[in-house]
């Protein structure tokens, strides 16, 4: 099994972005390639981890992630 988890370069990475599925603001911390699936098969999807302004993390998928105006 390979690791659970890889990082991708992101043009946003450190700015202040808006998840287009919530309408969060928060700033992009990391977009990262990674296996959800908790089967034998694996199941990779990027995912984007925004700091909100809580200061808690929360995930999307990459796709969502805009920059904020």
């Amino acid at each position: 099994m390979s690791e659970p988890y890889e990082h991708v370069p992101h043009h946003l990475l450190h700015r202040r972005v808006r998840d287009i599925a919530s309408g969060v603001e928060g700033e992009l911390m990391a977009v990262v390639y990674e296996n959800v699936s908790d089967a034998p098969t694996e199941h990779w999807v990027e995912l984007a981890y925004i700091r909100g302004a809580s200061g808690l993390e929360f995930t999307t998928a990459a796709a969502n992630v805009e920059p904020a105006d």
